[in-house]
Parts: C-alpha cells; sequence; structure tokens
C-alpha cells in the first residue's frame, strides 16, 4: 500500500509540474508583443545564419548572414524572400510562417497540446495544421521560444534555432514593409 501511494503521489507531482510549465509558457508568450533573435536555420541540410525580429500578429524581418544580402520580409499578408539576385514572393498563407507567426494560434495549440519534456531541458509541442508538422520549442527553466521545426506538404524539413532573444523592445514598424523587386 505504501508503495502504490508513493507511486500515486509521484505521478501527481509530475503532472502537476507540466501543467505548472505549460502555464508558464502560456504566460510568458502571452506577454510578448514583439522580439528579436538571432538565429540558425537548416533547411534540408543547408544551413543558414541571421537575425530576426518579430511583431506579433504574422510580421518578420530577417537579415541573413550571407554575402547575397538575402532578407525575408512578412507584413502580416504576404512574405518575401529577395536577395541580390533573386525575388520570391508568397500569400503568407500558404506557408508554415502564417502559424508559427501567429500568437494565438499557438496559444491555443499549446493549451490544447501535450507537452514532452526532453532532456529535462526542452519542452516541445507537436501539431499538424493543414498537412504542416510544426514543433514549438521552448526552455524548461526559463519557459521562452528557443526554436521550431517545421515539415511541410512537400516534407521539406525546416529546424530554426533562436539565441540571444530580446523582448518587447521599441522596433522601427516600416521594417516590415515588402522591399521591391529589382
Amino acid at each position: 500500500m505504501k508503495k502504490f501511494f508513493f507511486i500515486f503521489i509521484l505521478i501527481c507531482s509530475t503532472n502537476e509540474s507540466l501543467a505548472s510549465i505549460k502555464n508558464n509558457i502560456i504566460k510568458n508568450l502571452e506577454a510578448i508583443e514583439n522580439f528579436s533573435f538571432n538565429f540558425e536555420q537548416n533547411i534540408n541540410g543547408k544551413k543558414e545564419k541571421g537575425n530576426c525580429v518579430i511583431q506579433y500578429p504574422k510580421k518578420i524581418y530577417c537579415k541573413y548572414d550571407l554575402k547575397n544580402n538575402k532578407i525575408l520580409v512578412s507584413n502580416g499578408r504576404s512574405l518575401v524572400i529577395k536577395s541580390d539576385n533573386s525575388y520570391y514572393h508568397y500569400p503568407l498563407k500558404k506557408t508554415p510562417l502564417n502559424l508559427i507567426l501567429d500568437k494565438n494560434f499557438v496559444l491555443n495549440k499549446i493549451r490544447n497540446t501535450n507537452e514532452e519534456i526532453i532532456d529535462d531541458k526542452y519542452v516541445i509541442f507537436k501539431f499538424n495544421e493543414n498537412e504542416i508538422k510544426i514543433n514549438i520549442f521552448f526552455d524548461v527553466k526559463n519557459f521562452q521560444l528557443i526554436g521550431w521545426q517545421t515539415e511541410d506538404l512537400y516534407q521539406n524539413l525546416s529546424i530554426t534555432y533562436l539565441s540571444s532573444v530580446i523582448l518587447n523592445q521599441k522596433i522601427k514598424k516600416n521594417i516590415f514593409i515588402k522591399p521591391m523587386q529589382h
């Protein structure tokens, strides 16, 4: 009987601790209006680095550390990826970023998804939406977003790691204006 009671307490405290982690992640995410960060991205084995600013809802500006002056910009409706020698324009709703940049969508998914703890360091939430697989990673200690992984309907795998995150700073609103084609 003592063994059963101990296991019951252990299970209850583990569930309580997971609920506390999830609640802290939700609380932190709700308080974020914008954030900037450095990133390392791996898309199907091709690695790139740079820095980004995200402004909710659905705005992002990223400058890549590449010689070709690559930038990625979303004004909330469309997504432009521009470099010295290329220009791509997409409706945002057709990209995985449409979901990742939607704070209310992410919060709703977190509330309704079971989390996993990895190596006592990371909390991961996994969900599928419109044939897109999304994993969002948070730090288990400070409950901050540290990255995401997406797989689109063409099975393109993209992993993005965040570092040097700065929350709720004053940002220039005009950085989210779509760059013009050459």
